[in-house]
């Protein structure tokens, strides 16, 4: 057995929110202690005060996208793993993830598949 980690799912969508929760467990990552944020301003704190193992972030978000989410964090010198789920893909996001830091960008609609994949190198 793996030693729990913390993963924090932001997405404005509760529903999507539980998606994710759900997925992940299919994936078999129900072990984890999942913690959500409705917002980009409550991941963004989320990260800074309870330092997650791993961020699963929505882009577009109120309050602050999940790219400016990143790049906050970045630039505080927040080296947490950090990872994409949303519904748009395109060549730009990726490459903006990328840039800022991300280490994959998942799109909706995904399976547990796409999950272990990016996770399984991650998670261990």
């Amino acid at each position: 057995m793996t030693v729990p980690m913390k993963i924090l799912i932001a997405d404005d969508s509760r529903v999507m929110r539980q998606i994710v929760t759900r997925t992940l467990r299919q994936a078999g990552y129900d072990g984890h202690d999942l913690v959500e944020a409705a917002d980009g301003q409550q991941a963004y704190d989320a990260v800074v005060n309870d330092n997650p193992d791993l961020v699963l972030s929505d882009w577009n978000m109120p309050e602050m996208t999940g790219i400016e989410v990143l790049r906050r964090l970045r630039a505080t010198g927040m080296q947490v793993p950090f990872g994409f789920v949303t519904s748009e893909g395109t060549p730009e996001m990726r490459n903006a993830a990328e840039e800022a830091g991300a280490l994959f960008l998942v799109t909706k609609p995904f399976t547990a598949e796409a999950f272990r994949d990016v996770l399984d190198p991650i998670l261990g």
